[in-house]
């Protein structure tokens, strides 16, 4: 199985599906657990369409650290991903 990034050279939609999926995650963020939520706001963060949309995503991670600030710090400290 090809990784992501030779996924995305190889089928030009599949970007476009990974955000996709992306925010319909962002858009009921109560019905998600908050690592999945994570996951889809880097997602967006780094590869959003608009300025607007990557920086709502990023203020959502920071709001995510502020719920759970002690966790995801000691989780940060081992994955330099999940701080970005």
């Amino acid at each position: 199985m090809p990784i992501a990034r030779d996924r995305a050279a190889v089928d030009p939609g599949w970007r476009a599906e990974r955000r996709a999926e992306a925010r319909v995650v962002l858009a009921d963020v109560a019905h998600h657990q908050d690592g999945l939520i994570r996951l889809a706001a880097r997602v967006i963060v780094s590869h959003g369409e608009t300025t607007k949309e990557r920086e709502d995503a990023r203020v959502l991670l920071v709001v995510l650290d502020a719920r759970s600030p002690l966790r995801h710090r000691h989780r940060s400290d081992q994955d330099p991903e999940a701080s970005a």
